[in-house]
């Protein structure tokens, strides 16, 4: 059976460069009207959702520790910045997005 999925791919900045990372790692992009986060690690980009699935604290506002996992700030929930699981088993997902970082742009596939 073929996995690949299509994705519809959004523009999002001109380049990566149009971002502002701070020292989390972590940048404020808008896909469809709606906050996302964009995170550098390693230097590859993840898009993933701006609210923790489990208590809805700002993850801009979190970190992205040295395993390359989004730290949320309300209870320390560490997700994996590749697959979006909760990597201590409590059963939440992050919602994420691919990126793709082309010589037109910055792109969010949904």
């Amino acid at each position: 059976m073929n996995n690949l999925r299509s994705y519809n791919w959004v523009r999002i900045a001109g380049s990566s460069s149009e971002l502002v990372f701070g020292t989390n790692q972590i940048a404020l992009a808008e896909l469809d009207g709606r906050p996302i986060c964009i995170g550098r690690f390693k230097d590859r980009l993840f898009a993933f959702a701006y609210k923790c699935p489990h208590a809805s604290g700002l993850l801009s506002d979190g970190f992205i520790d040295a395993l390359g996992n989004v730290v949320c700030p309300l209870h320390r929930y560490r997700f994996n910045i590749s697959t979006g699981y909760n990597v201590s088993g409590e059963g939440y997902r992050l919602r994420r997005w691919p990126v793709e970082d082309r010589p037109d742009g910055l792109y969010i596939g949904c």
